[in-house]
């Protein structure tokens, strides 16, 4: 059991009494029915025959999203309608728009509905020169497919599994260039919800960074911060470092943070384990003193040793280390190390106990005595081990009352 090393210089004078003090012997309603002040409705509508019947509830017009940041590829827009843009763009009937792509072909379109979808293509076309009743406009940058891709979701909201998984990239680029928000969260969902992988979480961070994708942004940063040490040796990583070192030393910074705070974490657990064996062996200790377990005891109680294990689960190592300090020859403070324990663990009770005239753990009211003596170094110490325990014990009976 760990304990803090608190050092007690005064409590040699303790040990001449401690034969007496220590006294502990080893051995082998019903409801209310409400007025009704109105006439029952069957009998009013048996005088008035006339009243119509009340019209049927209204239909569920469509369901909510179980997860609210799912996003799908259907909502509440029937099927023939989008059906029905998406033929007006496949087959492009009274197209007075051309979109040219990089590798030189066009793909046709209406001038009033890309107005309408995307502010910045309406701005573009009204700068474009009409030729032969065509606008003419080019997407560089960017592959026909992608292209293709991003002008039918203006036109039906609708897109392929595939295109999304091959080009989610470019159209998360071509939508935040372009201000098509609802395509920008389609893509930043696709992305979060498994399109990341360690090949392409640094270019897709670099994008989102880009994009004024803040969420990405943490989803990328928390992804290479877990696996840095195989993202780190990714071509994306070496390309990154090259052409934007301050991203790099942010990256780094981001790691040395994670790993501190990871630390400072394990480091709290590991305190909050010592303060919890501390609270226990409080526990047990009055329970040893005051009603006796198996073979020990006070002397006023009767023992057994066939009875059942007590619930408390530090019982058996206290009662191991009460039977050292009653027989240890040594028994003074920094003499024997586990005499050390006991005697801080006693002060540790008396420093808790707020019935000390009245308390059958031996010795409480002698330390609370010799408190008096400390410099304030020590009392401070032995304040804050206090509040440590009584702020473990108050969350570990919170937890029982669960």
């Amino acid at each position: 059991m760990a304990s803090p090393d608190v050092h007690t210089p005064w409590l040699s004078s303790a040990v001449e009494s401690f034969g007496g003090s220590f006294k502990i012997r080893i051995e082998e309603e019903e409801t209310v029915d409400s007025i009704e002040f109105f006439e029952d409705p069957s009998s009013l509508a048996c005088n008035l025959p006339n009243i119509p019947n009340p019209p049927s509830a209204p239909g569920k017009i469509c369901s909510k999203a179980t997860n609210p940041r799912q996003l799908s590829n259907s909502d509440c827009v029937p099927k023939e309608a989008k059906d029905t843009w998406d033929k007006l763009f496949k087959e492009g009937y009274g197209a007075d728009v051309h979109i040219i792509t990089d590798d030189g072909s066009f793909i046709p379109a209406h001038y009033a509905l890309l107005s309408v979808a995307s502010p910045v293509l309406g701005n573009f076309l009204q700068q474009s020169k009409v030729k032969n009743g065509i606008r003419c406009i080019k997407i560089p940058g960017v592959p026909c497919d992608a292209v293709s891709a991003f002008i039918r979701f203006l036109y039906s909201a609708c897109y392929d599994e595939g295109d999304m998984k091959k080009f989610v990239l470019h159209l998360l680029v071509v939508s935040h260039a372009y201000s098509v928000p609802s395509l920008k969260r389609v893509c930043i969902n696709h992305l979060e919800q498994g399109g990341l992988n360690l090949e392409n979480v640094i270019d897709v961070l670099q994008l989102a960074r880009s994009c004024d994708a803040p969420r990405l942004t943490l989803f990328c940063i928390r992804m290479i911060v877990r696996n840095f040490k195989n993202i780190s040796s990714t071509e994306g990583w070496k390309v990154m470092r090259q052409a934007n070192p301050v991203l790099e030393q942010e990256l780094l910074e981001s790691v040395v943070e994670a790993d501190s705070r990871k630390q400072d974490r394990l480091k709290k657990i590991e305190e909050k384990k010592v303060y919890l064996q501390l609270h226990e062996a409080m526990e047990a200790l009055v329970h040893i003193c005051r009603d006796g377990c198996r073979t020990i005891g006070p002397r006023d109680k009767v023992l057994k040793a066939s009875q059942a294990a007590c619930s408390f689960p530090a019982c058996k190592g206290l009662e191991t280390l009460v039977r050292h300090f009653s027989s240890c020859k040594i028994r003074v403070p920094g003499g024997c190390v586990h005499c050390k324990r006991m005697w801080q663990l006693l002060e540790l009770h008396s420093r808790i106990c707020d019935e000390p005239d009245y308390c059958k753990v031996p010795l409480c009211r002698h330390f609370k005595v010799k408190m008096l003596q400390q410099t304030k170094k020590d009392a401070a110490k032995w304040k804050v081990l206090v509040s440590k325990v009584n702020a473990v014990s108050l969350f570990s009976s919170r937890r029982a009352d669960l």
